[in-house]
């Protein structure tokens, strides 16, 4: 999961709006999606094992 948020990071800074922003601006925006990321992949993971 934090390999796609690397890899949307990467693709992103080189041709799409991460571009046009600041590189702090883009490392903010980065570390919310993997927090977001990681948050929704524990939330999962405990439905999941209620649900067992």
């Amino acid at each position: 999961m934090l390999f796609l948020v690397a890899a949307l990071l990467l693709l992103g800074t080189l041709m799409g709006t991460a571009a046009f922003v600041p590189p702090p601006v883009t490392a903010a925006g980065t570390a919310a999606i993997a927090v977001w990321l990681l948050a929704f992949a524990a939330r999962e993971r405990s439905a999941r094992r209620r649900r067992q």
